[in-house]
């Protein structure tokens, strides 16, 4: 099974959080309402450093997805 590279979730235990889901590596879980980041990998200390710099992008990456998603159903 192909899956998107990021997913929408939510969950009634967390009424005012929102889920987005990242499914390629480095996978993570970001809750917008207050930015926590969960990583669903193990990384070295070299992979840190790197991950660092790409982390940023990849955030706003999950972020212009909730917006493209929210303004579909807007519209």
């Amino acid at each position: 099974m192909e899956l998107p590279k990021f997913l929408l979730g939510d969950n009634t235990d967390y009424p005012s959080a929102i889920f987005i889901v990242h499914t390629d590596f480095p996978r993570f879980v970001i809750n917008l309402e207050n930015d926590e980041v969960e990583w669903l990998e193990e990384f070295s200390k070299e992979d840190e450093k790197e991950l660092e710099t790409e982390a940023e992008g990849l955030i706003e990456a999950a972020t212009a997805f909730y917006d493209r998603e929210v303004s579909r159903y807007e519209d």
